[in-house]
Formats: C-alpha cells, structure tokens, sequence
C-alpha cells in the first residue's frame, strides 16, 4: 500500500486553513473524510506534514541472543522451538514461535531431534503386499 502524495497532503491543509469543510475538501480531492481528519490530526499534533514511513529494515529481537540459541542447541538438540521460546523469554526476550523459527532458518542453524521421535520406519511404500490369490 502506497501513501498519498505529499502535493495531496499540503493541498488539503492549505483547504482546511482556507475554511473548507472537511466534507467538501474531501468530495473535491477524492479522499475520505477520515483522511482529511488525519492530515489536520497529526499537522496539529505534532507539526509534521508528511505520511508516516511504510516498511524499512527491522532488526531481530533474538540477534544478540545467537552465540546462547547456538550453545544451548549444541547441548540439547532435542530443544523444542517452544521451549527455546521460553527460555528467551526467561531472559527478557518475548518472541513468537514462527519468528524465532524464521530467524533460526536464516542463520541456517536446523538441529535433528532425539531418535525416539524420528520416523518409525522408512520412507516410501510399508513392504509389499502378499500376492492376491
């Protein structure tokens, strides 16, 4: 989603400055009536004329928490993503599961959990069946 155009934002300001009616400024520009309420809101509140930023680079809640993700896997890799979460979260760091998953996916560290949950057999077709006769 794009914003509106800064020349938009200033025209309405200049209108509402002028006295026009919320109303009529927004049947002329083709906006809403609520957008118009918002451009005088936040000029009013605090003097910024311009949209709000859309995006940008967010940095990872757990990036300083790697080198103990890595030595607390290294020690048990049986660690559910859940119980990884919560001993974050012992630390101060609130994450979700998924965001932490996507974070460990992104330094490629994947770790194999214990033999008792692995495949009970291999993959592929149980065996063959008896002949049908």
């Amino acid at each position: 989603m794009q914003s509106y155009s800064q020349d938009l934002r200033d025209r309405v300001l200049r209108a509402l400055a002028r006295g026009e009616g919320p109303s009529a400024i927004a049947q002329r520009f083709e906006v809403s009536r609520f957008y118009v309420y918002q451009v005088r809101d936040r000029e009013h509140e605090t003097g910024v004329r311009s949209s709000f930023q859309i995006g940008g680079h967010r940095r990872s809640r757990v990036k300083e928490a790697e080198p103990t993700l890595r030595r607390w896997i290294a020690a048990e890799p049986g660690l559910t993503l859940e119980e990884l979460r919560e001993r974050l979260a012992g630390q101060g760091i609130a994450i979700k599961v998924g965001a932490l998953w996507h974070q460990l996916n992104k330094w490629n560290l994947t770790f194999k959990k214990n033999a008792a949950r692995q495949r009970a057999r291999a993959r592929g077709r149980a065996g063959s069946t008896a002949g049908m006769e």
